[in-house]
């Protein structure tokens, strides 16, 4: 006889239309599904022959208890002693989430994920019978948790666009393209014609956005780039790539955050030039940096308040209305352009 194929929950999950969370939930009593979800799911894993105990058993072998719902939401984070983020950007997430979660039943769970943790470290924490739900602070030191939250086991926000994911994935971020073709156009505005960048590391979706609004802006006006350099997001990253550029022709600088503008303003000090004038400059993130820097950054703003708000609004339709998250489209946040000294 030939070897017979074992029916899993993602087969069930797949028939019935929905992710497995989902199918997990409405056949175990493991979270809310309305009865509508639950009858498509149940129906299709009655033609499959596969039973709300398999679907318990799935759950475990991911190491996820059966239970009930949890009033829990995780907020996983890159830990404080290895992010490159400034602590207040940190800081304002965790404020809108709690502000966000204030009025409701739920609790928030803080997870710090160091990216040289297993995945398999998160996953045992973000999992149903632990958490309902999870909101992630999309970077690229959350290499593990992405990972872990390729399960697809508890319904999953992302502020900021995650990398190397399927397009249905939910997510909050700000529209760092428009954000870098507005910093551009005002350079440009400014008299500017050979405008430099310094970069993010790149292979974080935020930094490919911005690095391609900014060859739009350039290019709309008929002006090839200038310079590049890529770096941590961090003074020491923006020091470094200040210095790579030094060498080149260029009378202003597109900085893709705030921390690295510190540091490529003090390269540019150093070298005997002065920024707001030669060159002028435009950074990304509109942090209390931009403020009290001399010179006051130009600054695009990237609201870390209002995104954590918007991706906690976004959970909670999905946990309180059982709205599948693939039919949920990201929310993308405008930026404005706060001008002052340096360009």
């Amino acid at each position: 006889m030939g070897r017979v194929e074992r029916v899993t929950l993602d087969d069930v999950a797949a028939s019935a239309g929905v992710s497995r969370a989902t199918a997990s939930r409405a056949l175990t009593g493991s979270g809310p599904a309305s009865p509508a979800v639950q009858e498509r799911v149940r129906a299709a894993a009655e033609q499959l022959g596969f039973t709300p105990n398999q679907a318990a058993q799935a759950l475990a072998s991911k190491r996820a208890p059966v239970a009930g719902k949890t009033n829990t939401i995780a907020m996983v984070i890159p830990e404080p002693s290895t992010q490159d983020l400034p602590d207040r950007f940190v800081t304002g997430m965790i404020a809108g989430m709690s502000e966000a979660f204030r009025s409701t039943d739920y609790r928030l769970l803080l997870v710090a994920v160091h990216p040289d943790d297993p995945p398999e470290k998160t996953a045992s924490v973000v999992n149903p019978g632990f958490v309902d739900g999870a909101i992630v602070l999309s970077h690229q030191k959350m290499v593990p948790g992405d990972r872990a939250l390729d399960r697809d086991l508890v319904p999953t926000v992302f502020i900021g666009r995650p990398r190397q994911r399927e397009t249905n994935v939910m997510y909050v971020d700000v529209d760092n393209w428009l954000g870098a073709r507005q910093a551009t156009r005002r350079l440009i505005e400014r008299g500017a014609k050979q405008i430099g960048c310094i970069a993010g590391p790149s292979d974080m979706p935020s930094v490919q956005d911005r690095t391609s609004g900014w060859t739009a802006g350039l290019r709309e006006a008929g002006y090839e780039p200038g310079p590049i350099a890529s770096a941590a997001f961090s003074r020491a990253g923006g020091a470094e790539a200040m210095r790579q550029l030094l060498d080149n022709e260029f009378d202003a600088i597109f900085v893709q955050s705030d921390v690295m503008a510190v540091g490529a303003i003090q390269v540019l000090t150093k070298a005997g030039r002065t920024v707001g004038t030669d060159p002028l400059m435009v950074s990304f993130d509109d942090s209390d940096i931009a403020r009290l820097i001399s010179p006051r950054l130009t600054s695009v703003t990237n609201p870390p308040a209002e995104l954590s708000l918007r991706a906690s609004r976004m959970l909670l339709r999905v946990l309180d209305s059982d709205q599948e998250p693939g039919a949920v489209k990201p929310d993308i946040v405008t930026p404005a352009l706060i001008i002052r000294e340096s360009g």
